[in-house]
């Protein structure tokens, strides 16, 4: 055989091993290709199996994600105060007695199926007073509250934002002077001066606490006042009274929600506390601090007539605080 024989043999046996590791790798690409696509195909039915499967349960996965972080101590005052605002709203829903309807024979009785906190010495259902009496008890605290709101907001704004400290020094002069007193004191005064009944009971609390408001607004004012964007907008020539609507008001009244929810506690409280001195809502108008006042000589026969007015009473007051502390706490972190 000759040299060139030789070669052309060798060439083709060298082209016929190529071509058959061509064929061997095409082989196998094709067998990955087939075990991807039935992987991918497995994978994409998993998917919409479990889509299919967990569609209408998907929104409750998500659901711990969209919770606020909320304190698992503020959980029981909530459902409590819900259900003492039901009976404010609605209570039929509790009861389907007259709360002045007396029974001189029912006089005293202790819980009972029949009367679930017993009676008074009129035979008067006591659950029915006390559901009755969370009307006039926390109405009157949210009136007050929203008088104390309204003239503290205006006075904290105005001397928060007042580029006078003319202005300033007068109007913390009067808050200073009307925060000298205690609120209580202060509400005697005035109704003793203006007489007893509702709105003025409401009147006297409200300008009772109408310092504490105003402080507070006052000092987040001038917080917002001073802060770095107020200063660009003034900077780029923002007008005062477009900065005062946009920015100082809005973010100055942040600190409203938690205060106004822990001065209804307070607010509830000055009323009951009144209203045990004889001031408020007269009998028999079913309020709190009145069948508190009217048990006062029957304790010692007839605990369950004060005793169950004032835990309920003190559960609201707490109740209140607890939310509106947790409230105050979710709002300092928001802004450190």
């Amino acid at each position: 055989m000759t040299a060139l024989q030789e070669s052309v043999v060798g060439t083709g046996a060298e082209t016929a091993a190529h071509q058959k590791d061509i064929k061997n790798r095409s082989n196998t690409r094709d067998d990955f290709d087939d075990s991807t696509t039935e992987t991918i195909d497995k994978d994409s039915n998993e998917a919409r199996q479990a889509q299919s499967t967990s569609g209408a349960s998907k929104w409750i996965l998500q659901l711990p994600e969209s919770i606020p972080d909320i304190p698992h101590y503020v959980i029981l005052p909530v459902l409590y105060l819900l259900l003492v605002l039901t009976a404010v709203a609605f209570p039929r829903v509790f009861t389907h007695q007259d709360p002045i309807a007396t029974d001189l024979l029912q006089v005293n009785r202790p819980p009972s199926a029949q009367h679930w906190a017993g009676t008074d010495y009129l035979g008067r259902d006591l659950f029915t007073r006390i559901v009755y009496g969370a009307r006039y008890s926390i109405g009157i605290g949210l009136a007050v509250v929203a008088i104390s709101l309204v003239f503290g907001i205006l006075l904290g704004v105005l001397a928060g934002a007042a580029n006078s400290r003319l202005i300033d020094a007068v109007v913390m002069r009067g808050i200073d002077a009307l925060s000298s007193f205690p609120a209580v004191l202060l509400a005697l005064v005035i109704v003793g001066l203006t007489g007893s009944g509702i709105p003025n009971l409401i009147a006297a609390l409200g300008i009772g606490g109408i310092a504490g408001f105003a402080r507070m607004i006052r000092a987040e004012t001038k917080r917002v006042v001073l802060s770095e964007y107020v200063e660009q907008s003034r900077t780029f020539g923002v007008g005062r009274a477009t900065i005062m609507i946009r920015h100082v008001i809005p973010n100055s009244l942040g600190v409203v929600p938690y205060m106004a929810t822990m001065g209804v506690g307070g607010a509830i409280m000055g009323v009951s506390g009144l209203s045990f001195l004889g001031i408020g809502p007269q009998a028999p108008t079913p309020e709190w601090g009145s069948i508190l006042s009217e048990s006062r000589d029957y304790l010692r026969t007839a605990w369950w007539t004060g005793v169950i007015p004032g835990v309920v009473l003190v559960l609201t007051i707490i109740s209140f605080t607890v939310i509106g502390r947790a409230w105050q706490s979710s709002f300092e972190r928001r802004n450190v």
